[in-house]
């Protein structure tokens, strides 16, 4: 509901789609389990029905996203983020604000090696970068990834039970941390 709220009061940094994702662990499959709700349209339309939020969505951690191109067809709901995967380290999603400079090349590169891409958005090669990493440890996959692209960026990443926020190097992207109760709310600029 959190989430909800937030993209509602970020409503104005894009209108073409809305996403949210939110883990929660499965006792009965002993893992965390992704949960993913996301549509063309504002966040009020998008989440229409109030079930989404509490039934569809459950979980403690949650990520969301408000779309509006700036790399990708925005005709495309594939493009719609938070983006999510699961790899050998588990379940991960990543909304992304901002452009990659070095898109074009990383993604031929990758698809040279024979990478499928389900988006024609910058933030998958992301996600690829952080699956190919030679890096055992998570975070360090993620770091090894973000050493590979350049340009402005603030992401917010949803990995089973961590919620992990980075920028570029340079802080050409607003990220916006804060602290509510005993948890923690991260966003591209204050909501």
């Amino acid at each position: 509901l959190l989430t909800y709220y937030g993209l509602h009061a970020l409503q104005h940094r894009g209108q073409e789609g809305s996403g949210i994702v939110t883990s929660s662990f499965d006792p009965a499959m002993k893992k965390h389990r992704l949960h993913v709700h996301k549509d063309f349209g504002l966040v009020n339309d998008v989440f229409r029905d109030d079930e989404l939020l509490t039934k569809t969505l459950p979980g403690n951690v949650a990520i969301g996203h408000n779309r509006y191109s700036t790399a990708g067809a925005s005709d495309n709901k594939l493009n719609i983020q938070p983006l999510f995967v699961n790899y050998r380290n588990g379940n991960i999603a990543i909304s992304h604000n901002g452009n990659l400079t070095n898109f074009n090349r990383i993604r031929s590169a990758l698809q040279e090696e024979g990478t499928i891409f389900q988006t024609t958005s910058d933030t998958e090669i992301i996600l690829h970068l952080i699956a190919r990493s030679k890096e055992r440890d998570q975070i360090k996959q993620i770091i090894d990834a973000l050493d590979q692209v350049e340009g402005a960026f603030s992401l917010a990443i949803l990995a089973d039970d961590k919620l992990i926020a980075a920028r570029d190097p340079h802080g050409w992207r607003p990220l916006a941390v804060g602290r509510l109760g005993q948890g923690y709310v991260v966003a591209s600029e204050t909501c």
